[in-house]
């Protein structure tokens, strides 16, 4: 098959978890030739759900790239994860694909991950399609699930397939704009012509009369055509519908079974018919080294830019760079540039990936999806290109990390290897974070949500080989002074020979200055100018310990004002230590307050939760501070102030609250005082430690 971009169909498969998207993409590989016998999630010998912590769960939790030949045409499926906490993969997965199709469940209806890809979807401009999934099993209700989607999502929802039952079976189906009906008749979804039932014939003219009318609207010569009444040939049918599809004027609903493998044929015919070429699908926005800004559309014969939409590590071949080419061909000639790392990539073995399997190819053209392996410099979200014209892809915008876990080594001594491993698994991971903090001394592990970072942590053991434990992290609280004191430090210490003597009078008040503020206010050479700078180090290495907790001090104003010295003992150690025994006597007196962080979040959520969470972040200390419409109809968001201490676990509990169906964003706002009953319960925990 000669390919051309215009043959090309990239399908970012997408919906809640457990709806059967995988099943969906093993049951159209299997109808293409591609494999003898369909895999199963939970068996976990399916074709995109090959990593080992995926076969070990029975989900997906990556995404991943299958591809098939289908009636002249190359179709890419991007399956990506349904779990929220893993939002990063299936952005990506969008970002590379030109239609979003949603697999829903019939027993459930609009699911909250089937409204998330639509939002998602919506987020990155690439249309929507639909498929009503295990209609085999009890209770399945395709007229529900297609009504919930209607009234969610306007007239615009369309069936291009309606189910044929028999009871609670579905034996077949109606194709809405062939007007025909068909039984299904063999193990790769064959069908074979049956009457149309007469009850249905309105329907599927009603159905069909909206379709002609939302095509007609994108294209003013069939809008003539459409208000003459005369019928579209198949090629402008064909046209209409793609660019109908890819304004989003229509979104298309598909029905069957992917583990029954019904339906899914006929899918597959309507995709190569209908769907948005990469010509038709989303551009993207590049950068030229200049600065200039251009819109690139997949064409072969433009400028090469590849965006590299995912990498993972295959335990044979190593690291493996999953890329889409928004424009150019990517040929197998020597080298590459990325335009990102500015460093060029030596080529080996260009190839299409079906899951982990390779097909090796000399290139790979504009719109096609492509892998390459062990590219040394390359990670997610860069651009490769052409050395000599580069242009950089703009990523999309990739979710914050809201819930922050504490990693630490089950064995002792085993922190590097920890470390090492995160760093290895950033690679695979774009969407967490990692951050050795040496104030609470602990690995701090964010990301958007415990499911993630279990994985993260299961990862690190069956990869690296180290067993990790994730709690929740120490809180990076301060201390402060509320009081003014004057006191004393005097060191003297006489040994054999010269002896130490430093003596200084220290005044200790509140500052506005987050550190310390050191000044001097000395007079008739008390002290010698020489020996302030020994002072002021002395108080810098001090205020990393407080009076009360032993947590480091802030807003705290130090001036030295008086003092005496020795001419033979005297000595900038002396001064130092001095100067540090001047505050621990003086902080205990100075009225000393623990302060807690503040922060601020944005919590986006549906009308319908709005009394809950207000009463839930008040329960957590929070502040309310205001609530405004969100951008999406029907959610508010939350705009609040809340101590790091009482939203550790925000993120779970917010999904849980909602349904999943809310998400925050957070950011560090200041440090206050905290409240004397906790301080109380805090002092007390730290002194028992020490």
């Amino acid at each position: 098959m000669k390919l051309t971009t215009e043959k090309i169909r990239n399908i970012t498969v997408m919906g809640h978890g457990g709806v059967g998207k995988t099943a969906f993409v093993e049951a159209a590989l299997y109808n293409a030739g591609v494999i003898d016998r369909m895999g199963r999630s939970n068996e976990g010998n399916t074709v995109t759900d090959f990593d080992p912590e995926e076969m070990r769960r029975g989900l997906s939790i990556s995404t991943a790239v299958a591809w098939c030949e289908w009636k002249d045409h190359k179709i890419n499926l991007i399956d990506t994860p349904g779990d929220f906490d893993f939002l990063g993969e299936q952005i990506l997965g969008m970002y590379a694909g030109d239609t979003a199709l949603i697999v829903m469940s019939a027993k459930d209806g609009l699911s909250v991950g089937a409204e998330k890809a639509v939002r998602n979807a919506g987020g990155i401009k690439i249309p929507v399609a639909f498929f009503i999934n295990r209609m085999d099993e009890p209770n399945a209700n395709f007229e529900k699930t297609l009504n919930e989607l209607r009234e969610a999502y306007g007239q615009r929802v369309l069936p291009l397939s309606l189910p044929l039952m028999d009871g609670e079976r579905m034996t077949g189906l109606v194709d809405v704009m062939g007007g025909k009906a068909y039984t299904f008749s063999g193990k790769k979804g064959e069908m074979q012509a049956t009457g149309l039932p007469a009850e249905l014939e309105d329907r599927i003219a009603e159905y069909s009369e909206q379709i002609n009318e939302q095509i007609a609207e994108n294209d003013e010569a069939l809008m003539e055509k459409y208000f003459e009444g005369e019928a579209f040939t198949e090629q402008e049918e064909a046209e209409g519908m793609r660019k109908a599809i890819a304004a989003g004027s229509i979104m298309p609903v598909f029905v069957g079974s992917a583990q029954e493998n019904t339906g899914v044929s006929f899918a597959l015919d309507l995709f190569t018919r209908f769907f948005p070429t990469p010509l038709d699908g989303h551009p993207v926005t590049a950068v030229r080294s200049d600065g200039e800004e251009l819109l690139l559309h997949s064409e072969s014969e433009g400028p090469l830019a590849a965006f590299v939409f995912k990498t993972f590590v295959d335990s044979f071949v190593g690291r493996i760079s999953l890329f889409r080419v928004f424009s150019g061909t990517l040929k197998d000639e020597g080298t590459v540039y990325n335009a990102n790392q500015e460093k060029d990539e030596r080529l080996i073995g260009l190839n299409f990936q079906n899951g982990k399997k390779q097909v090796p190819t000399k290139e790979v053209i504009g719109g096609d999806i492509g892998a390459i392996a062990k590219l040394s410099d390359t990670l997610t979200l860069d651009t490769l290109t052409d050395k000599a014209a580069p242009v950089k892809i703009r990523p999309p915008e990739m979710p914050v990390p809201c819930l922050t876990l504490a990693i630490s080594p089950v064995n002792k001594g085993e922190e590097e290897k920890i470390m090492q491993g995160l760093v290895r698994l950033k690679d695979e991971d774009v969407t967490f974070d990692i951050v050795n903090d040496p104030e609470t001394r602990q690995f701090r592990l964010s990301g958007l949500g415990e499911v993630q970072l279990d994985v993260i942590s299961s990862r690190l053991k069956s990869k690296f080989g180290v067993e990790a434990r994730l709690s929740e992290p120490r809180i990076a609280y301060r201390e402060t002074i509320r009081k003014k004191v004057k006191v004393q430090g005097r060191h003297k210490k006489q040994t054999g020979g010269h002896g130490q003597y430093g003596d200084v009078w220290v005044v200790f008040e509140p500052s506005t200055q987050e550190g310390l503020e050191f000044a001097e206010e000395v007079f008739g050479g008390a002290v010698p100018k020489n020996y302030f700078p020994a002072v002021e180090k002395g108080l810098l290495e001090a205020i990393s310990e407080g009076a009360l907790a032993g947590y480091p001090v802030v807003n705290l104003k130090a001036t030295l004002v008086d003092g005496s010295y020795h001419d033979v003992d005297s000595n900038e150690l002396s001064f130092k230590l001095a100067a540090r025994l001047a505050y621990r006597a003086g902080l205990p007196q100075a009225d000393p307050v623990l302060l807690e962080p503040i922060d601020k979040l944005s919590v986006h959520i549906p009308d319908d939760f709005l009394g809950d969470i207000m009463g839930d972040l008040n329960k957590r200390r929070g502040r309310i501070l205001g609530i405004n419409a969100d951008t999406i109809q029907g959610h508010q968001v939350v705009e609040a102030e809340a101590p790091r201490a009482e939203i550790a676990k925000y993120a779970t509990d917010l999904k849980s609250m909602t349904q999943g169906r809310g998400w925050f964003t957070i950011e560090f706002v200041r440090y206050e005082q905290v409240p004397q009953n906790i301080s109380d319960k805090i002092v007390a925990a730290a002194q028992k430690e020490d």
